[in-house]
């Protein structure tokens, strides 16, 4: 059982809600984010539920690549026996058309999304090649299935480029200790999509990471969360030719 988690973006949305799930399972966090009031608020919530268990916070901008190998070290070494699971899941929702002169968002929204998340990718890597051991979680997106237009284009292809690094290193440390998952989900409500519209096939927080938690724990390769509709969908976005996608989408 992995007892020492490592959530980023965990001050609010499906972060948040991954802390409360783990919280309640009995685990040891640690819970980064720039909004550091956020982190302490969620701290004291969980450490009242379940006086258990050791929660650490750190205020994190995870476009600071240093300050992410410094926090990651640092952590590990708080949390007795150090880490064994972390997820990569800060991001960010901007994104417009290419060529409608919306450079600075598409940039920062694949700074944050692919840049960031590779440096937590190495980060982690440092920590669980040195014992040989750990379980490395990437969240995707089903949005990195297949290419996305318009203010999604880049969005999408961060996504896709967060399953590819996943794979790769799941080719290499095949039959190896060291695990890494890369969960995909689907519609699930949260502070990033609140602007987007309503949509029948959005769940709730609880409900949806309450997927993502199971497949997590589970050290899945790859999963689609929550598994319906996302697991017949996403393969429907993968291998449908482009006119049928975009009626689809």
């Amino acid at each position: 059982m992995r007892r020492n988690i490592l959530i980023t973006g965990a001050s609010s949305g499906l972060g948040a809600e991954m802390a409360r799930q783990f919280a309640a399972k009995g685990r040891n966090l640690a819970l980064t984010a720039r909004r550091e009031d956020r982190l302490v608020e969620l701290r004291e919530a969980l450490l009242a539920a379940h006086p258990g268990i050791t929660v650490v916070t750190h205020r994190l901008d995870v476009t600071d690549h240093d300050a992410v190998f410094a926090t990651f070290r640092t952590i590990d070494t708080e949390l007795p026996g150090g880490l064994d699971r972390i997820v990569v899941n800060a991001g960010i929702g901007k994104g417009a058309p290419l060529g409608t002169g919306r450079f600075d968002a598409n940039l920062q929204t694949a700074q944050t999304n692919f840049v960031a998340a590779l440096a937590q990718a190495e980060a982690a890597m440092e920590l669980f090649r040195a014992r040989n051991a750990g379980h490395l979680v990437l969240v995707s997106s089903v949005a990195g299935v297949r290419g996305l237009p318009k203010a999604v284009t880049t969005y999408a292809a961060t996504k896709a480029a967060i399953g590819s690094l996943a794979e790769g290193l799941q080719l290499e440390l095949l039959g190896k200790p060291i695990k890494v998952s890369a969960i995909f989900p689907g519609y699930i409500h949260s502070e990033l999509n609140e602007h987007v519209a309503k949509t029948p096939l959005i769940v709730g927080t609880e409900v949806g990471v309450r997927a993502m938690v199971a497949a997590i724990e589970a050290e899945k390769t790859r999963a689609y969360v929550p598994t319906w509709p996302w697991v017949p969908l996403a393969r429907v976005m993968k291998f449908a030719p482009l006119p049928l996608l975009k009626r689809l989408i």
